[in-house]
């Protein structure tokens, strides 16, 4: 990919800036019986999402995902744990993103409201999922699902933690 041409305002030197792509989280709340929170979205791309968003300088990829949800979904979540790193450079319209996913928990269910960029926020099913899910979320959702029936993120995941993950991988 090329990168943009720029002159140094000091020595008029062509200094050539090369994109990057953008940190984002996206946070699966999940809460057996209910399900897993989507926002719909009030800016394009429309349609249902994770919340999730784009991480700020000097935050953490865990805060980032907990602040996404809380202003998104009004929901205070604990991360359970990491479901994958997805870095499609199509994965998102707008730009190229590489998004760290967390899925968690929350105390207060009953408190899902949506705010700032999501419309509303609403727990579904994961046999009932509105439509359309935007980015690659359909994909994360499977990922998820596979986790909860297989302890793996994909059942073609190429390995597996054991349990004693410090030392082998059972492949």
């Amino acid at each position: 990919m090329s990168g943009e041409i720029f002159k140094c305002p000091a020595c008029g030197a062509e200094i050539k800036r090369h994109p990057s792509p953008l940190p984002t989280v996206d946070m699966i709340v999940y809460e057996p019986g209910a399900g897993i929170v989507l926002i719909r979205r009030r800016y394009p791309p429309l349609g249902w999402a994770l919340p999730g968003g784009f991480v700020d300088y000097g935050e953490s990829v865990e805060e980032a995902a907990r602040r996404e949800a809380l202003e998104e979904t009004s929901l205070e979540t604990d991360i359970k744990g990491l479901l994958g790193v997805y870095s499609d450079p199509a994965r998102d319209p707008r730009r190229h993103t590489i998004s760290t996913v967390f899925w968690g928990r929350t105390n207060n269910p009953e408190k899902i409201k949506g705010g700032d960029d999501a419309g509303e926020a609403v727990f579904f099913p994961l046999d009932a999922l509105p439509s359309p899910l935007v980015f690659d979320h359909a994909r994360i959702i499977n990922d998820f699902a596979a986790l909860l029936r297989n302890g793996t993120p994909r059942q073609n995941a190429p390995a597996r933690l054991s349990e004693d993950w410090t030392t082998s991988i059972d492949i």
